[in-house]
């Protein structure tokens, strides 16, 4: 990990060394770092279990034209996403060892390499049956993706561990603009986490509905924007009654959850009228139009608080 460590810090040295100078404040900012080991396995696993919804919808949606536009993955597969994309991130960080043959690292080396390792990653840890050759193809995809583009702008990542000005509550200031990730990358990173949090919520529905021996959930394409956009206002409202009016968290609970209802009913309504509406709450108590029902209101809760824990972090990681 030492080795790879240090060369995520090369990596960066170069990356900042060709950035513009962030605009300052007056105020000192903490030290960047690469991003800690548990926080790039979070990800590498949020996006790989991405990746299988969007692959799975895409193998279903020509047989099936249903327009709720539905993806499958398991927690077991976030987690070996997670540990192979970490795996993986060592193997590109040597791409420096290939100066004269980059078209032969990123096109041939690297995808036998991933590929290779999803193999046998699937058949000891998820017994799966071996690849056909269209799924081989798909992953030979996958990985030049992963190398030329995921990678490319994920190393470019940094955290910054330190208080800054902002992170306290008792100063009443709001973090400066240019220290907090571009919109569009918050956008994705919380339309991920809505595929992560649906497909771990069915999955462990779904056991214990059927008693199924493993976890397997499912999400909707829609979901992606629906959180991501959800998301991104609640973001929003944390900065601004946090640092703006110095609410507590129980206090700006109820605004999420009104907002988080209202956002659920009108999208709820809206792909309805498409026959797109992946959720129906029908047979449910205390439900509104089978779109919203106060059954899952622990669940939105839960979310709320835990929202405003990736608010916080987001906050200390920057894009270089």
């Amino acid at each position: 990990m030492g080795r790879s460590q240090s060369a995520w810090r090369r990596h960066m040295v170069r990356a900042r060394s060709k950035a513009p100078p962030p605009a300052t404040n007056g105020t000192q900012t903490g030290v960047q770092q690469p991003l800690p080991t548990w926080m790039r396995l979070y990800f590498y696993g949020m996006h790989g279990l991405s990746l299988d919804v969007l692959s799975s919808c895409a193998r279903l949606f020509p047989h099936s034209q249903d327009y709720k536009l539905l993806g499958f993955s398991s927690p077991s597969r976030c987690l070996l996403h997670a540990l192979a994309h970490l795996a993986l991130e060592k193997i590109y960080l040597q791409r420096k060892s290939f100066p004269h043959n980059s078209l032969a690292f990123h096109f041939v080396f690297y995808p036998s390499v991933a590929a290779g390792l999803h193999i046998l990653l699937r058949k000891t840890l998820l017994n799966e049956r071996p690849l056909s050759a269209l799924e081989l193809a798909l992953q030979y995809g996958l990985a030049v993706y992963h190398s030329q583009v995921f990678l490319r702008r994920f190393l470019r990542l940094s955290y910054c561990p330190a208080r800054e000005p902002g992170h306290d509550k008792t100063d009443g200031l709001v973090p400066p603009v240019h220290h907090r990730l571009p919109l569009l990358l918050r956008f994705i990173f919380f339309g991920m986490h809505g595929f992560l949090d649906e497909v771990f919520f069915t999955s462990i529905f779904n056991a214990l509905e059927r008693t199924e021996s493993t976890l397997s959930g499912h999400t909707s394409l829609w979901s992606f924007f629906m959180y991501g956009s959800c998301s991104l206002v609640v973001d929003k409202l944390y900065l601004y009654l946090r640092f703006g009016r110095g609410w507590v968290a129980w206090k700006r609970l109820p605004v999420y959850i009104s907002f988080v209802y209202t956002w659920e009913f009108v999208w709820g309504l809206a792909l309805r009228s498409c026959n797109a509406c992946s959720w129906d709450y029908s047979s449910y108590p205390l439900n509104f139009m089978g779109l919203v029902t106060l059954m899952y209101l622990p669940g939105w809760v839960f979310l709320s608080f835990y929202q405003d824990v990736l608010s916080r972090v987001l906050l200390r990681v920057r894009y270089t």
